[in-house]
């Protein structure tokens, strides 16, 4: 299925699995990169040496493109950097921060730069920035998302109509339906989190896993807007939250309240009380825990099937 983003990373299909913080290691990138897409590693929960094991494994199990996502306002930033660059990772997705930090410094070693945005406005500075590519995200997504809450449907033709590098759109793309529905909105491809977590690869805790494929409609809600806007399954934590800003909670002790090591609490050693669960809107439609290659041939089998029968309308 050849297109901007198919050339741009030289893979099979347009799908990019997420990077997602506790979710996305060595396993699950290599599997969705074997199997036609991008894999990325979530650098986000990684301290730099760790970063460099996930590189140096995903490199052995795939002979395939893959990329790492790289939150800005990591403080060990300047290492990860230099781990990335040494270690010769051909795509770097960054977000949460200025590209035109890093963007010139990756492209002068090779490596093809994506910047993650949640409007028009930080879609043109990326793009000013000379990024080679954008993301997308709307407020469905799951973790850290944008104030504006911009549903993936207004943003991703509100930025096509702006910019004219390839667009990858993320936020509620869970099937190959939402796959094409965004293609035809104007992306280039799209970005898949939530669904990956939902996989036997993702290096997330079973009982995170499970509490994704169990979440209903409305298990999720945009919270803590005042520190950095995150998307979380609604549990003893969330509650405890909730129950903060009931009170009149100042910004300080929002940060109290949420401490250090949260999501890793949640989602990587599977507190489900209290701990952080970021997760994505629809995850009320993820039924199941599968295979990362099985997740990505339902996503092409179904944009397919959709593509025939969106021609007969």
């Amino acid at each position: 299925m050849p297109n901007k983003i198919t050339e741009l990373f030289e893979i099979e299909y347009p799908i990019v699995q997420a990077g997602m913080i506790w979710a996305s290691g060595w396993r699950l990138a290599s599997a969705v990169s074997n199997a036609g897409g991008l894999g990325v590693l979530g650098a986000g929960s990684m301290y730099p040496e760790v970063l460099r094991e996930h590189i140096y494994k995903c490199q052995k199990a795939t002979d395939k493109p893959f990329g790492v996502n790289v939150p800005m306002l990591y403080p060990d930033i300047d290492r990860l950097m230099d781990i990335i660059m040494e270690m010769g990772v051909k795509i770097v997705f960054t977000s949460a921060g200025n590209p035109k930090t890093w963007t010139s410094v990756l492209q002068e070693k090779g490596i093809k730069v994506v910047h993650v945005v949640s409007s028009v406005k930080f879609a043109l500075k990326a793009q000013e920035a000379g990024v080679d590519a954008i993301v997308a995200e709307g407020f469905e997504a799951g973790g850290h998302n944008g104030r504006d809450e911009t549903t993936t449907l207004a943003l991703i033709p509100a930025v096509k109509e702006q910019i004219e590098i390839p667009l990858i759109a993320a936020g509620g793309i869970a099937t190959g339906r939402a796959m094409l529905a965004a293609m035809i909105l104007g992306a280039d491809g799209v970005q898949v989190g939530t669904r990956f977590v939902a996989s036997n690869e993702a290096s997330s805790h079973e009982l995170f896993k499970r509490s994704v494929v169990e979440a209903g409609e409305g298990a999720t809600h945009l919270t803590l807007k005042e520190l950095a806007p995150v998307r979380l399954i609604k549990n003893k934590f969330y509650n405890d939250v909730q129950e903060a800003y009931a009170q009149g909670a100042s910004v300080e002790q929002l940060k109290s309240l949420l401490g250090r090591g949260r999501a890793k609490l949640g989602m990587f050693e599977g507190n489900m009380e209290e701990g952080e669960l970021e997760i994505g809107q629809v995850s009320a439609i993820i039924h199941d825990i599968k295979p990362a290659a099985d997740i990505v041939a339902d996503l092409m089998s179904e944009f397919n099937l959709a593509k025939k029968e969106a021609a007969n309308l």
